[in-house]
């Protein structure tokens, strides 16, 4: 696939998906593209578990609490620590989102479909995924994605007109 027929492809997908296993050189090709993403003052703050072992994405499904979850054969976790730069700040929040961006592109275009999980994990639902999966302490689950094929199509949600989001040379300028 294309690159920007998979931005255009890509749709945060929330519905039941197909039990088909997720081959572990899928999951490492798509962890890949989120080791590739873009780094602040290049801290590489971000850590990522694949998980493809059926029982361990459904105990992850578990913790997470719905049940179109409970389908997913397979799951990404992007860890991530607060790591404060030479210059005083933290870009940890900017690293996994790069990270995250990369792989919900990769997983489209490998026919895959997914969501990024973060606030409704945060706190005590994030430990529970660390700990089963036994991630060091210093470390925080920061986003949870549950990934199988589509089981459902998925019309995705009405975006905005480009005409009202983007300009060009100022804003409310036309291209």
């Amino acid at each position: 696939m294309e690159l920007m027929n998979a931005i255009h492809e890509r749709k945060s997908y929330r519905k039941p998906y197909k039990p088909d296993p997720i081959p572990a050189e899928s999951i490492k090709e798509i962890l890949e593209a989120g080791v590739a993403a873009p780094s602040g003052c290049n801290q590489q703050t971000t850590r990522f578990i694949g998980v493809n072992d059926p029982e361990l994405a459904h105990k992850l499904a578990e913790i997470y609490d719905k049940p179109w979850a409970l389908t997913a054969p397979a799951a990404i976790l992007l860890l991530t620590k607060e790591h404060v730069s030479y210059r005083g700040n933290s870009y940890h929040i900017h690293d996994y989102s790069a990270a995250a961006e990369n792989i919900l592109l990769a997983a489209v275009d490998k026919g895959y479909a997914t969501t990024w999980i973060e606030g409704q994990i945060e706190g005590e639902k994030a430990r529970q995924m660390g700990d089963l999966l036994g991630v060091p302490q210093d470390l925080t689950v920061a986003i949870y994605m549950p990934l199988g094929i589509p089981a459902e199509e998925n019309p995705g949600v009405a975006k905005m007109p480009f005409e009202d989001r983007a300009w060009l040379n100022g804003y409310g300028k036309s291209f």
